[in-house]
């Protein structure tokens, strides 16, 4: 995994998340993780990783994910078995 990757699954995974994450470096890190990731209706993301599926949300109105976008990518990582470890 790239340094880069291994510090913004770090940063997701950490018990207060951060807030300044980009969509755009998310869709690249599940990318990375070997996950699927298929548009949807309107902003939203079906992803499946490790047999788990979920639906993700684009920020609206800004390219940054808000600390709940984040908390819902840190459950369904967690959930898929991703650790940061």
């Amino acid at each position: 995994m790239s340094h880069k990757h291994d510090t913004l699954l770090h940063s997701i995974l950490q018990e207060a998340p951060g807030s300044n994450i980009h969509w755009r470096e998310v869709e690249s890190l599940l990318n990375h993780l070997g996950a699927h990731v298929e548009p949807a209706n309107g902003a939203r993301f079906k992803v499946t990783l490790n047999e788990v599926t979920d639906f993700l949300h684009h920020p609206h109105h800004s390219s940054v994910c808000t600390r709940d976008h984040i908390k819902h990518l840190k459950a369904f990582l967690t959930q898929a078995g991703v650790s940061g470890v």
